[in-house]
């Protein structure tokens, strides 16, 4: 949604943007096009193979970009160190990226077998295959009930508990089949394969991806500036349901007791909500992007209080 995010971040010249999320670098190297001449960007990853292939695309920016392996909930962190007191804009485009996707050696895909890492940050943590290998049969069910949202998640835990006494769980494929081997109908063709929830909710484990979304998107209204702006692209319902709740708090003017006839907080709020419903990919990226599909974008400006 490049065009949804440039309007509403409204990059200028001179002003300081964080990308937490960089990715392929495209949303970066438009921020900095649109801030010509002297805007500056902090471009975050914990994808060392997403910021080498983001340098190479922002190389032509020079020192307008300063590039760092972290993620985005360390963000305070990191403008302490450059010596940054505050931001004009950032943008978060949360969970995985399309090169991720796309790279089948990462697991994150069930499209081609490959081993089952799942990690965003591969020089850190544990791997799909060693969660799925050693949780016991109650976290694996909390998992994909709480992440994917799974109907049949504790039968799917129990059977993995099973198979893995005799054949430990290594690869994609072995995943997808043994869900669609223990859900009912899972043989019936369907255009959603009956792994892809089971996948989203390891995947989140993993990477405790809900985690990082509450405390990064909290951190971050405190690091704009009055009139700043932040933009947050959900792919998956409980990222957004965090990012709405978040919002929807921080621009609330009062939380008083309903029953109360008069307001008596006081309560000042931090942030002007820029998008009071949710804003989805149209028609035409859809069809140029598929994946577009599953976008939810949200906005807020920072009030000068």
């Amino acid at each position: 949604m490049p065009d949804e995010v440039l309007e509403l971040l409204q990059p200028k010249s001179g002003g300081i943007y964080l990308d937490g999320t960089l990715g392929g670098a495209g949303h970066a190297r438009l921020i900095l096009e649109r801030s010509n001449p002297d805007g500056r960007l902090v471009g975050l990853d914990r994808d060392p193979g997403a910021l080498r292939k983001a340098a190479e695309v922002l190389a032509p920016f020079g020192d307008r970009v300063v590039l760092r392996h972290r993620n985005f909930s360390e963000a305070a962190e990191v403008l302490a160190e450059l010596e940054i007191d505050g931001l004009d804009g950032m943008l978060l485009d949360l969970g995985v990226s399309s090169h991720q996707l796309d790279t089948a050696e990462r697991g994150f895909s069930f499209r081609i077998d490959a081993p089952l890492d799942m990690r965003m940050d591969t020089t850190t943590g544990a791997t799909a295959a060693e969660a799925l290998n050693e949780l016991k049969v109650e976290e694996l069910t909390r998992i994909f009930r709480e992440y994917g949202e799974e109907r049949w998640a504790g039968r799917i835990a129990r059977k993995i508990v099973k198979v893995r006494q005799e054949t430990p769980l290594r690869t994609t494929l072995q995943l997808a089949e043994l869900v669609r081997d223990t859900v009912p109908g899972g043989h019936v063709p369907s255009r959603i394969h009956p792994a892809t929830r089971v996948f989203q909710a390891i995947r989140i484990h993993v990477n405790q991806e809900l985690e990082h979304v509450a405390e990064g998107v909290n951190a971050a209204i405190g690091l704009l500036k009055p009139e700043g702006r932040l933009v947050v692209i959900s792919f998956q319902s409980l990222e957004d349901r965090i990012v709405k709740r978040i919002f929807r708090d921080e621009a609330r003017t009062c939380t008083c007791p309903p029953r109360l006839p008069v307001c008596a907080c006081n309560t000042i709020p931090r942030v002007e909500l820029l998008t009071r419903k949710a804003m989805r990919a149209t028609e035409i990226e859809i069809e140029e992007n598929p994946r577009s599909r599953s976008a939810v974008l949200r906005a807020i400006r920072r009030l000068p209080v």
